[in-house]
C-alpha cells in the first residue's frame, strides 16, 4: 500500500512535512496546500517558500494548483517545472464557500462543459504529469457518472477520489457505492481519500476494495501522526515521540515568524486534530485554545502530556478508552 499526505491549508506546509518526514519517514507522496494560479511571472512569497527545493529535500513533493483558468494553470505549472517539479495536482475537491463561489475547487465540478475544455487545454502540456484530486460532485453524487466520462478522456497520472459532494464538506459518510462504481468505470489509476482515521478503518476499507493500493490520508495523520506505523507494524506512537514532534514544529514556526503569537495560532490549528488521541482531552483543548502567550501555551501542552495518555487505536472521531 502507498500512502499520501493530503494537502491541508495552513497546516501541512513545509515545516510540518519536514518534521513528519524526519520523525516518521513513511509517506510516499506529499501534496502541498494549494497554490492559486496567477498571471504573474513568479509565485507569491509564501507559496514559493513552501515549494522551494531546499525546503523539501528528500521528499516526493507534488504541488497542488487551484484554478479554473487553463492559461493560469499552465503558467503556474511552468514556474513549478523551473523549480524541478515534474508533476502537479489539480484541486477539484476544496469545498470552502469562498473557493466554490468562484467556480474553483469542487465548485468547478458543476461546470462540466467548461471543465472538459479546461482539461483539454492543460493536457496539451506533454512534459509534465498531471493528477486530479476530486470530489464526486457539487450538489449530487449522480454528477460523478458524467464527471468520470470527462476524466477518462485524459491521461491522468492518477485520480484521487474523495467520495463526498461539495455540500457535505466533511459531514456524512464517504459514498463508497459511487467509489466502487468509479473503480469499474475509470481508465486512470485511482487513489482513495476519506475518513481513514484508524488501522481498523483502513483494514475495513481494504477488505471492501482489495484492488486499491494507494490511499491519501489527511485528518487521520494530523490527529495521529503514528497512524501509518500502527497500520504497518501495529506499533503505537508514544508521548515522548509525539512531544518531540510537537516541539520541533513549534520551534520552527517561532523561527519562521520570529514571534510567538503566529506560531501559537498555527499550533492551535494542529491541536484541533491532534487532541483527539489523548484521554480526557476536553479541558486541555480549552486551555490550549485560550492560551494567548508562550507561557500559557507551554503550560497547557505540558499538563496534557504529563497528565493524560495516548489512547491506542483512537482516531479523530474515535473515543476508545
Amino acid at each position: 500500500m502507498k500512502y499520501y499526505l493530503a494537502p491541508m491549508e495552513g497546516i501541512t506546509g513545509y515545516i510540518y512535512r519536514n518534521t513528519y518526514e524526519k520523525k516518521f519517514h513513511n509517506i510516499d507522496k506529499y501534496f502541498t496546500p494549494f497554490i492559486v494560479s496567477n498571471k504573474s511571472t513568479s509565485l507569491k512569497t509564501k507559496e514559493l517558500r513552501d515549494v522551494l527545493p531546499e525546503n523539501n529535500k528528500g521528499m516526493n513533493i507534488v504541488p497542488q494548483i487551484l484554478t479554473n483558468d487553463s492559461e493560469g494553470f499552465i503558467n503556474t505549472s511552468r514556474k513549478l517545472q523551473q523549480l524541478g517539479y515534474n508533476e502537479v495536482n489539480l484541486n477539484l475537491g476544496c469545498p470552502a464557500g469562498t473557493v466554490v463561489s468562484k467556480n474553483r475547487g469542487s465548485g468547478f465540478l458543476a461546470k462540466r462543459e467548461e471543465l472538459d475544455i479546461f482539461l483539454d487545454e492543460i493536457f496539451k502540456i506533454d512534459d509534465m504529469k498531471i493528477s486530479i484530486k476530486t470530489r464526486i460532485g457539487k450538489d449530487s453524487p449522480e454528477e460523478f457518472y458524467e464527471l468520470i466520462k470527462i476524466y477518462n478522456k485524459y491521461p491522468l497520472e492518477e485520480l484521487i477520489i474523495h467520495p463526498r459532494i461539495q455540500k457535505d464538506f466533511y459531514g456524512n459518510k464517504p459514498n463508497l457505492q459511487v467509489f466502487k462504481d468509479a473503480l469499474s468505470l475509470r481508465t486512470n489509476p485511482v487513489c482513495y481519500n476519506g475518513d481513514i482515521f484508524t488501522a481498523h478503518d483502513l483494514n475495513k476499507f481494504m477488505e471492501a476494495f482489495p484492488e486499491v493500493n494507494t490511499v491519501m490520508l489527511g485528518r487521520g495523520i494530523l490527529a495521529n501522526p503514528g497512524l501509518i506505523d500502527e497500520i504497518r507494524n501495529n506499533t503505537f506512537v508514544d508521548k515522548k515521540v509525539l512531544k518531540d514532534f510537537h516541539d520541533e514544529i513549534f520551534n520552527k514556526y517561532i523561527e519562521l515568524f520570529n514571534e510567538d503569537k503566529n506560531a501559537i495560532f498555527r499550533m492551535k490549528e494542529l491541536w484541533g486534530y491532534m487532541i483527539y488521541i489523548f484521554s480526557d482531552n476536553k479541558k486541555y483543548a480549552k486551555k490550549i485554545k485560550k492560551s494567548q502567550n508562550l507561557s500559557d501555551y507551554n503550560e497547557a501542552v505540558l499538563s496534557l502530556f504529563r497528565e493524560q495518555e495516548i489512547i491506542k487505536g483512537a482516531g479523530l472521531f474515535s473515543t476508545q478508552y
